[in-house]
């Protein structure tokens, strides 16, 4: 990506109020995408998207919109942004109309002040923004996409908001009470964020802030992607109200997000829609989880209809394999 078009992407629509989504649609800011794509990934009509900035209940959410179709929401994990759906939205966007989000205080969604609970970075109050947002945009129903922390925000979103999802895709990921009722010293060592960011403010804020390439220099952190786009993830974590923000998503994620999985789990409450789950072959849940039947036997407990499978790539296969992650994504969404 060159260095006037990075400037050019960061353009946003400024205060969108128009409550419906057509209004919404037509203050929406044209750009083209420009990506950094693997060879094997060919450029298509729909590498053009549009910005903009959703107002929702006291806070902005950023948005990349790609194509036309049924609406597919796609939601990015840690230590990623929308930006990690460059690849893999343009494809996809040739059926559909994909809403590419970053989650609050990533990015440059807004970035809402915690509480001592942490509640609001759980992920029941990210899910519930996202619906909102969904809603601002027009799209009662949609298909829902997420990548690690994105895939915990979504699976929440299918559990607190059935009749919203259509169908549901998580990316190498498990349930939080899952991961963390089977944590041991190779879970610590692997998903070193889970123990480290959720502790007790300041220190995470200082590691984080402190050495923000570190967590794209670790063997767990790292994609396949330029400079360029390896700097626009590093800027955020170079402002201290996000890193904090970030810090308050991992101690909800160790608080209060358990609490409200064991409340899904004592009610047997389900995922209902159709669930399509894929992992990195060969990465921790590929090895980990055998004895419980493999990420899929956990996931089983937890939807009705789940199916998957391994995919080449490491963590972050939807930066490093576009090309399968997409082939097998649009065949699920296409069912």
């Amino acid at each position: 990506m060159k260095g006037k078009t990075r400037i050019q992407r960061r353009t946003v629509v400024q205060a969108i109020t128009a409550a419906s989504g057509a209004a919404l649609s037509l203050a929406l800011l044209s750009l083209r995408a420009v990506a950094q794509s693997p060879g094997n990934v060919a450029s298509t009509a729909s590498d053009h998207f549009e910005t903009a900035e959703i107002p929702v209940d006291g806070n902005t959410i950023f948005i990349r919109r790609y194509g036309n179709g049924s609406p597919l929401l796609m939601v990015h994990g840690f230590p990623r942004t929308s930006l990690m759906w460059r690849h893999v939205a343009p494809q996809l966007a040739r059926n559909h109309t994909v809403i590419c989000v970053d989650l609050r205080g990533y990015g440059r969604s807004g970035v809402p002040a915690s509480t001592e609970d942490h509640y609001p970075y759980t992920k029941r109050a990210m899910a519930n923004e996202l619906v909102a947002v969904m809603d601002k945009l027009g799209f009662a129903k949609f298909d829902l996409v997420g990548h690690d922390r994105g895939g915990r925000v979504s699976y929440r979103l299918a559990l607190d908001h059935p009749e919203k999802v259509q169908r549901l895709a998580v990316f190498d990921v498990i349930p939080i009470s899952e991961a963390w009722g089977h944590a041991d010293a190779k879970f610590a060592r692997t998903y070193w964020p889970w123990s480290l960011l959720s502790q007790k403010a300041p220190l995470p804020e200082q590691y984080l802030a402190g050495a923000p390439g570190a967590v794209f220099d670790n063997a767990f952190g790292q994609g396949s992607f330029s400079p360029e786009i390896r700097a626009e993830y590093t800027e955020m974590y170079r402002d201290p109200d996000r890193v904090h923000a970030i810090c308050e998503e991992y101690r909800a994620a160790a608080t209060l997000d358990i609490d409200h999985d064991q409340a899904d789990l004592s009610q047997s409450r389900r995922i209902t829609c159709p669930m399509l789950h894929l992992w990195a072959a060969g990465g921790p849940l590929d090895t980990f989880y055998g004895e419980y039947g493999g990420p899929l036997g956990i996931w089983q407990k937890w939807a009705n209809n789940v199916h998957g499978q391994a995919v080449r790539g490491g963590h972050f296969f939807p930066e490093e394999n576009p090309t399968e992650t997409t082939e097998l994504l649009s065949k699920f969404l296409s069912t």
